[in-house]
């Protein structure tokens, strides 16, 4: 057997929480997924995933998006439900118009 060392990480305790519970779902262990992360790195010589940057328009950006449109409205005062109607119907008679 290969000598062993011990490797020591930080990681948030709920996402180690969520990791090990789905590893558990697997049938194993949080070591034993450690090993086969590191065993599957020198395989492929690098990460055993694809690592890329997400695409810009991704779904944080677009909810980054609505909560900033959202904090923008916040301040804007409430309408009545006859002020909506009123400016749908001024709108539809402008698209109308053309």
């Amino acid at each position: 057997m290969a000598e062993q060392v011990l490797i020591q990480f930080r990681a948030d305790k709920k996402l180690k929480q969520e990791v090990t519970d789905i590893y558990e779902q697997l049938g194993m262990d949080l070591p034993t997924a450690f090993r086969m992360f590191m065993k599957r790195s020198k395989q492929v010589r690098g990460l055993p995933f694809e690592a890329v940057l997400p695409e810009q328009n991704n779904r944080e950006g677009f909810k980054n998006a609505f909560d900033a449109l959202r904090a923008e409205a916040a301040d804007l005062p409430e309408m009545s439900l006859e002020e909506i109607d009123a400016e749908i119907a001024l709108t539809r008679a402008d698209r109308k118009r053309g």
